[in-house]
């Protein structure tokens, strides 16, 4: 069966392409509104940015082992409503003339805390919801969406903040919120707790900590994942700097440049699945990162007038080769990890990849201070490119077909 005449997976998909969209609104327009309403300084900017990732670092591991313990579908309509709620707090406090910092980053770390819970869920439901062989097409179609609000929500959060302002344009991420929130509550199937028993939280967390790090095909997908991550949070303030600073682009050139990388993962989303079927659905995952990412070392190179095809090219070409090795990657996890670790696996890895961003936002500003925007590109991008040798060293470098499902009894 079509997956899109599957009735549970359009819900998720209308759900999920809302969640992502407001959320990369969110990106553009909560730095606004700091900007604009409350006049926060520099310092204050980075700390709205940084605080919003720190939940994976609080929470990354134990919300494997709560989410275990709850009902899936259950937990992310909670957290989309949670999020709607705290968002929704921005424009009332602004109307009453009390909205302050304080209340922002509040706002940001609760928006965090909801949204681990709400990824973990989310990463464990798809493989519950449809059929294994068809995983690796619903992540693609998945991936479409996040690579669509990629582009459209950073610009539709600065054309509704300037045509509504920016605490008023708030009110449209909460309605994504809500819609994810309604779609995902028309979803039938539920998945019930894994965990019945209330267990050590300890364990259970080592446990899944265990898993990713003694399977070689997980520690291998992981340990790549974060590496890239980490280099790719280092050179994302960079790029900015570069532009702005060293080719004096104005801001609506930035936009379009940056925007050259949303298109890329939209392109790399659209023809995962045919290429996956051609080269194979393990081997896509080196291959994708090794002929990709050799063109990021093309962006310190660049300059103005037609030398910024120097850097859109190569971030086109980067962001294609990423969101190729993406799905082929979280198919892999939810296809190679049985049932009754999914949230601990998903858990730990989202704690190790995404762990990784706020340290590597912090190398790359201090990376740039002391070598320079150019140099810390190079060397962000030798990282990423580097970081397809986990898999090349491991079992996968030889298999073309991602391991078959075991037969359930």
């Amino acid at each position: 069966m079509s997956l899109m005449k599957h009735e549970g997976f359009r819900h998720l998909w209308v759900a999920q392409s809302a969640s992502q969209f407001g959320t990369y609104v969110s990106r553009v327009v909560l730095p606004l509104v700091a900007a604009t309403a409350l006049a926060a300084t520099p310092f204050e900017l980075g700390a709205l940015y940084a605080i919003q990732s720190v939940a994976f670092l609080v929470i990354g591991l134990p919300a494997g082992v709560w989410v275990d313990r709850m009902r899936l579908r259950t937990v992310m309509v909670t957290a989309d409503i949670v999020r709607a709620a705290l968002l929704a707090s921005i424009p009332l406090a602004w109307w009453a003339g009390a909205l302050t910092m304080v209340h922002l980053l509040a706002v940001g770390l609760l928006l965090g805390f909801a949204s681990v819970m709400f990824d973990v869920a989310y990463l464990s439901f798809l493989p519950a919801l449809v059929k294994p062989e068809n995983l690796l097409v619903g992540n693609a179609r998945l991936e479409t969406s996040r690579s669509v609000s990629q582009v459209a929500g950073p610009a539709a959060g600065g054309g509704l903040a300037g045509l509504l302002s920016a605490v008023n344009a708030v009110g449209v991420q909460v309605l994504c919120y809500v819609v994810s929130a309604v779609s995902l509550s028309r979803i039938r199937q539920e998945v019930v707790p894994v965990a019945r028993e209330r267990a050590p939280m300890l364990p259970q967390i080592a446990a899944g900590l265990r898993y990713v790090f003694t399977d070689p095909l997980m520690r291998a997908v992981t340990c790549c994942s974060a590496t890239f991550n980490l280099c790719y949070a280092i050179a994302s303030p960079l790029l900015v700097v570069m532009l702005v600073d060293e080719l004096k682009q104005p801001e609506w050139a930035v936009g379009a440049l940056m925007a050259a990388g949303g298109i890329g993962g939209l392109a790399g989303a659209m023809t995962s699945r045919v290429i996956a079927q051609r080269l194979g659905s393990a081997r896509v995952m080196w291959l994708a990162l090794v002929t990709c990412m050799p063109f990021g070392l093309l962006m310190p190179l660049s300059s103005s007038g037609w030398g910024v095809l120097l850097f859109a090219v190569p971030w086109f070409v980067l962001n294609y080769g990423l969101i190729l090795y993406n799905v082929a990657q979280i198919s892999f996890r939810q296809q190679e990890c049985p049932p009754e670790m999914m949230t601990r696996m998903n858990a730990t890895v989202r704690f190790l990849i995404w762990g990784v961003l706020p340290l590597g936002g912090m190398v790359g500003g201090a990376l740039g201070d002391w070598a320079g925007a150019r140099t810390g590109l190079a060397v962000a991008a030798t990282g990423m490119l580097l970081s397809a040798l986990w898999v090349l060293a491991s079992p996968l470098r030889t298999m073309r077909e991602l391991p078959a499902v075991p037969a359930t009894a």
